[in-house]
């Protein structure tokens, strides 16, 4: 599953993007986090402070969603998965979204936002500006040389190598 990501000001379109891993809704240069909300089909989920929203693809899952510690979904499902990133007395914990579901992230302060879609160059926002997130009208085919079993037998391999195990005492 891909996502399709737009960009709404004053009710105008300022652009879409198409997006493998996440759309990313964060704080720009300086150094003070954002203060977004994010509502799913309509209504709200919740408010945020926090450095950043990431919405991943499953596939996105296991790149900066994880980082941020969201959890890690199968590639075949199609979910969008809301991770915050830093949130400062803020929900910290990430939210899958049903199938077929959409989320709005809306900028509640001026100055700071940014939108960056795959680690493109980062798009201002400006307060009451909204990022609509929905799965793309696109997926993404990979070939697969192995059997169906490879996304478990990779975790395992993954989750088997923490380095923090065998740092000398």
């Amino acid at each position: 599953m891909m996502l399709r990501a737009e960009h709404w000001r004053r009710g105008q379109s300022l652009g879409n993007w198409h997006a493998l891993n996440e759309a990313l809704v964060c704080r720009g240069q300086f150094v003070r986090p954002v203060r977004l909300s994010a509502s799913v089909d309509g209504h709200l989920l919740t408010s945020y402070v926090a450095d950043g929203l990431i919405a991943a693809t499953p596939t996105g899952s296991t790149a900066y969603a994880l980082a941020a510690g969201g959890p890690i979904l199968p590639p075949e499902l199609r979910n969008i998965l809301l991770v915050p990133i830093a949130p400062h007395l803020s929900v910290d914990r990430g939210v899958v979204l049903s199938e077929g579901s959409s989320v709005s992230i809306t900028v509640q302060e001026d100055g700071n936002a940014v939108l960056c879609v795959d680690g493109q160059t980062p798009i201002n926002l400006a307060e009451d500006d909204r990022v609509d997130v929905r799965a793309g009208d696109y997926s993404a085919k990979f070939v697969r040389f192995g059997d169906p079993g490879y996304f478990y037998r990779n975790l395992t391999a993954h989750m088997n190598q923490n380095p923090t195990i065998s740092l000398p005492r």
